[in-house]
């Protein structure tokens, strides 16, 4: 079974300043990540504004991802739908796109019973036929993963390789890596304490405008210096908080514009834009927090 390990940043999907996709900073802001040492991407999920993509624009993010990757990380494609049908199209489109695995959302909206969400999981991971993770998300889509739902998952789609836990109990991740599946924490803030108990690695939006916190995080905890990886987190969750306190999708696009000197643009609506007044006041406190303008090699 592949292992998925490390730090995948939950990328941002910048907008031009009319609302479309800004290939280039897309570009950009991998390119960043990549040289920072980041082991893959989470694309197109809550972070990259996933169910306000059309199905065109999240294809056409595949395509770029897998182009400016060129097999240096592991690029795993959001594919959640609410329809199975859509979620499945999504998912084969993103395999002939050359990403190397795919995640899905529970189908949301509408209460499914256990069955329903197996069988949708099931169709769409066989769409691709690529390595597959759950998405685990139930404040948002009513379906908790818990470790027996997880195991019919498991028994049921030959492709499972691991999830990403963003779910209130810390006490499964034990469960699922004793399951043999990858665990990537989905909240930054709890990495460290997350790997003593088998995670893997990290998804979450705010380490793909500071990959290196979070790397420090690893390698010192890979290396078995414990105090430094507290402090690493300490830096981490202290940075997280700032980028949640002026809403993770503009707030993150918002770091990113600063540190890369690039315009990421807002997030696409109903989500918060920040006004200016608000942006200005975040960039005084990154550079009070000592992260500062970053210059991609090209």
């Amino acid at each position: 079974m592949a292992e998925f390990r490390g730090l995948f940043p939950a990328i941002v999907t910048p907008m031009t300043a009319d609302g479309n996709l800004n290939e280039s900073a897309f570009r950009e802001v991998m390119e960043f990540n990549i040289q920072a040492g980041v082991h893959g991407f989470w694309i197109a999920g809550g972070t990259g504004e996933s169910i306000l993509l059309t199905d065109e624009e999240n294809g056409r993010i595949a395509e770029i991802a897998a182009d400016q990757s060129r097999g240096r990380i592991t690029n795993i494609m959001h594919v959640g739908a609410a329809s199975t049908a859509r979620a499945a199209a999504m998912a084969e489109n993103a395999a002939k796109a050359g990403v190397e695995a795919i995640c899905c959302l529970p189908p949301f909206l509408y209460r499914y019973g256990g069955d329903q969400v197996v069988e949708h999981y099931r169709a769409v991971a066989a769409a691709a036929d690529l390595p597959f993770l759950v998405y685990n998300l139930p404040q948002f889509t009513q379906v908790e993963i818990t470790p027996d739902f997880m195991k019919v998952i498991q028994d049921r789609v030959p492709q499972l390789v691991g999830l990403k836990h963003s779910a209130p109990l810390m006490s499964y991740v034990r469960d699922y890596t004793k399951m043999g599946l990858s665990c990537l924490i989905g909240n930054s803030s709890l990495l460290l304490p997350a790997l003593t108990l088998g995670a893997t690695g990290c998804v979450d939006g705010p380490p793909n405008a500071a990959p290196e916190l979070w790397i420090e995080i690893l390698n010192a905890y890979n290396e078995g210096d414990l105090a430094r990886a507290e402090a690493a987190q300490d830096r981490a969750s202290e940075f997280t908080l700032l980028v949640r306190n002026y809403e993770t999708q503009a707030g993150t696009k918002a770091v990113l514009s600063e540190r890369l000197g690039i315009d990421c643009g807002d997030p696409r609506p109903p989500i918060y834009a920040l006004p200016p007044e608000r942006k200005r006041e975040l960039a005084e406190r990154l550079a009070a927090l000592g992260l500062e303008r970053v210059t991609v090699a090209k």
